[in-house]
């Protein structure tokens, strides 16, 4: 069957809801919170024993005698998760070259509270955890899961000013920029100077395979993962700092401009349409070449940074944060769950989470307002800065990935993990219904 000149086949009917799915902007929230929950029933499921000990099995790669070995676990933590860190410094890069954190102006009011949404909850945390092990958490409610938090300002639809969600996404990713200065500074175990060299060599090689205009994906893949993660991995320093590095070394530049591009462009269709039709199914040879022109074009029209980050973000949204989900949010709701609710841990995540966010962006955000350093975003009012501040308490993803790093104990990052999950569901309701009530009637209030 063709439909408007396109020749739809059966699985194009069956995938098309499918695909529309996945590129609604809330899929990823949603998916992100069913692989939560999933966890949860797990967990407490039958077959509870069973679904731990799959994350317990161990994998191996390696070649001539020399291994290395780490559980399913870790390698979703340490491996897939580098993925997820790549992807985070690439959209970090275009937002600091051409986004939301390019200018000043732009950048003064979702920076300094981020700052404040950083500082508070670590104090916070730090006040019913100030010594002992437990201390070394102080960086779990620190950042927000911008995931979750965009997932749930989309399910408000077109009722949410674009100036709300934006001012969001460039708090989440100066949130990003604090937890990879964290996790770089303050949660690396001994680290080896020799390796960290070698990671730099490396480093300093895609930097000038930048310069020099080298541009193929492949050669920034071998390179950074054989080279830079490798050496990160083996120096001490947590790898998923080298892949926030290796995506500041992607090109962001174009090979051809604008109107060169239309141009050609319009000679390469012109030359399509002139070629005489063979009439079957079959392309022409020259249809065939004319249209491998077209891609070469297009693909030089692009930037590498941006077809990575287009390319990853569906494999980064449906299968590397489901799969950390599944595998580090199961928490067993059994006798000692209330204890381990109302342990210190518990308490600084959650207190940090949903109270020290909220105060600390917000604090921050008034000063900066009172003081005319920045200006509120057009169509926002005080109580859409609230609920937004509300929603930064969502730490999900970020807060369970640095519980991981934080502690050894598996009963403080049990108690961490209990902190999280129930912080992030009640910041994702009280944000829901602040914003819903700021927005009521599709009116700004």
């Amino acid at each position: 069957m063709k439909d408007k000149g396109i020749n739809v086949k059966p699985v194009d009917r069956i995938m098309k809801p499918f695909l529309r799915f996945i590129h609604k902007s809330s899929t990823s929230g949603i998916v992100l919170f069913a692989s939560a929950f999933v966890a949860i029933i797990l967990s407490n499921s039958p077959w509870s024993e069973s679904f731990h000990h799959i994350w317990e099995i161990e994998f191996s790669i390696g070649f001539n005698g020399r291994m290395l070995s780490k559980s399913l676990h870790h390698w979703i933590n340490d491996g897939l998760m580098a993925v997820f860190f790549f992807v985070v410094g690439l959209e970090l890069k275009r937002e600091i070259m051409a986004g939301e954190l390019s200018t000043l102006s732009k950048a003064a009011l979702p920076i300094a509270a981020a700052a404040g949404g950083m500082i508070f909850p670590a104090l916070i945390y730090i006040f019913f955890n100030p010594e002992g092990d437990a201390a070394s958490g102080w960086g779990i409610p620190m950042a927000t899961d911008i995931a979750f938090a965009l997932g749930i300002l989309y399910l408000l639809g077109d009722r949410v000013p674009m100036t709300l969600k934006i001012f969001l996404t460039a708090l989440a990713i100066a949130d990003d920029i604090g937890a990879v200065l964290v996790i770089a500074f303050f949660y690396t175990s001994e680290i080896h100077f020799d390796s960290l060299l070698q990671a730099g060599g490396y480093l300093a090689v895609l930097t000038i395979a930048n310069r020099i205009g080298i541009r193929n994906s492949i050669f920034y893949a071998v390179i950074g993962i054989g080279g830079v993660w490798l050496a990160f991995l083996l120096s001490g320093v947590h790898a998923t700092i080298a892949a926030v590095l290796i995506a500041f070394t992607i090109p962001a530049s174009v090979k051809v401009n604008e109107e060169y591009y239309s141009t050609e462009l319009e000679t390469l269709l012109q030359r399509f349409k002139d070629e005489e039709p063979n009439n079957v199914s079959l392309v022409t040879n020259e249809q065939l070449h004319i249209v491998e022109a077209i891609q070469n074009l297009s693909k030089k029209a692009l930037t590498p940074l941006q077809q990575l980050e287009h390319t990853l973000h569906p494999f980064v949204s449906f299968v590397i944060m489901p799969l950390f989900a599944l595998s580090n949010a199961g928490v067993s709701i059994d006798s000692t769950f209330f204890s381990n609710l109302t342990s210190p841990v518990a308490i600084g995540v959650f207190s940090g989470l949903l109270l020290g966010k909220f105060i600390g962006v917000m604090a921050v955000a008034m000063i900066f307002l009172k003081l005319g350093w920045a200006r509120m975003p057009e169509g926002m009012t005080l109580l859409h800065l609230a609920g937004g501040a509300v929603l930064a308490g969502i730490g999900f993803t970020m807060s369970l990935f640095i519980s991981e790093l934080a502690f050894a104990d598996e009963l403080l990052i049990r108690q961490a993990r209990i902190g999280i999950l129930c912080a992030s569901l009640l910041s994702s309701l009280a944000g829901y219904f602040i914003i819903r009530h700021a927005c009521r009637g599709g009116k700004v209030i």
